[in-house]
């Protein structure tokens, strides 16, 4: 099975550690950091979706026009775009990129935020009720040689039928993401890929059992798994978790100054990660947990800290429990994309191929 790494291209260069100098939407910054994953071997990069941040979709037309093989991960949210029109604006990049779009579903666990873009359903499982139609939607609009009708509780269509379809065969392909019961089911029906943070082992044999048991009632293959995580490397261990803290200490810095209170409304997936938290601050061989705790777990925050050779090991106990996507970003984000294309990424699909080759597994 082959091994894919998905980078994070943000709008500006800020992190936990780095507080944003230069504009909210920094096109130089994202060119420079979108060449940079592709030289690094990145195979994908995501770009993020929040209520008041620049919108996804037209930063990815522009690193889709400024890279040659890079493809891109949209992260988009059901509820505001139709459909109809969502499925063909993916339809239509994946026309004129020959292919390099992927789309990720991230419903939602914020009400507050949510209701900044006018989203008043404050049911979670009513939101991935409405992201299952949703999904229902935009396939038929990728794969129908006629016109169809849908009849749902959040969605009808009359006649709906797009012109374009995707250059990948069967649609476009799709990442689906959260940690609810709600969003397992969602993506034993639809994901291409499930997307997980940067869990513990034992966790991430819990995820990828339901989300197997959700896709086969569903009569369908079962899933990819993601895993988000944080790589600190260093050419030694000692000296990678003296960075980590270092990290910690800016990450903690900034904090004071900026005011920063941690969220009080953590989703089902913070959840996991504050839970792995409470178990202490490195989990399983490498696992650092110590930034998901500063933060409340607002987003991918949980590190894996060695050298290069020992993180890639890790990926590869995840990768022998299902995982085949690992996507990566670090708290220095264009430096760290730079460094993983050194050693990390091309040690980690060395480390992979040779465990296949017993098993007489093929990379494609």
């Amino acid at each position: 099975m082959p091994v894919e790494f998905i980078g994070f291209i943000t709008n500006n260069n800020a992190s936990e550690t780095i507080v944003r100098s230069g504009p909210v939407l920094d096109p130089p910054y994202i060119e420079t950091v979108a060449k940079a994953h592709e030289l690094a071997g990145f195979d994908r990069a995501l770009l993020a979706f929040h209520s008041t941040t620049p919108d996804a979709l037209q930063v990815a037309q522009h690193v889709l026009t400024i890279t040659k093989s890079l493809k891109v991960m949209i992260a988009q949210r059901p509820g505001f775009t139709a459909p109809t029109l969502l499925a063909r604006q993916l339809a239509t990049l994946d026309q004129f990129y020959g292919g390099r779009v992927s789309l990720h579903v991230i419903t939602g666990g914020n009400a507050i935020e949510l209701r900044q873009d006018g989203n008043t359903l404050d049911d979670k499982d009513e939101r991935y009720a409405r992201t299952s139609e949703f999904l229902d939607v935009v396939r038929l609009e990728w794969t129908s040689e006629k016109p169809f009708n849908y009849g749902g509780k959040y969605y009808n269509v009359e006649n709906g039928f797009s012109q374009v379809k995707p250059l990948q065969k069967g649609g476009i392909y799709t990442f689906v993401g959260g940690g609810s019961d709600a969003a397992v089911e969602v993506a034993g029906k639809h994901a291409d890929t499930f997307a997980l943070w940067g869990e513990s082992y034992a966790q991430v044999r819990d995820v990828t059992a339901r989300v197997r048991a959700a896709a086969a009632k569903y009569g369908r293959p079962t899933p990819r798994f993601s895993l988000s995580v944080r790589p600190i490397l260093a050419d030694t261990e000692e000296k990678a978790w003296a960075k980590a803290e270092h990290i910690l200490e800016r990450a903690t810095a900034l904090q004071d100054q900026t005011g920063y209170r941690r969220p009080n409304h953590a989703t089902d997936g913070a959840k996991r990660l504050l839970a792995l938290a409470d178990q202490g601050t490195r989990i399983d061989k490498r696992l650092w947990t110590e930034i998901a705790k500063l933060t409340g777990a607002n987003s991918n925050t949980t590190a894996l800290v060695g050298t290069p050779e020992q993180v890639a090991e890790v990926f590869a106990d995840y990768y022998d429990l299902g995982v085949s996507h690992f996507l990566i970003r670090g708290f220095d984000p264009l430096v760290d994309a730079i460094d993983y294309g050194r050693a990390l990424i091309p040690l980690t699909r060395k480390l992979i191929e040779a465990r296949d080759q017993p098993r007489g597994i093929a990379a494609e």
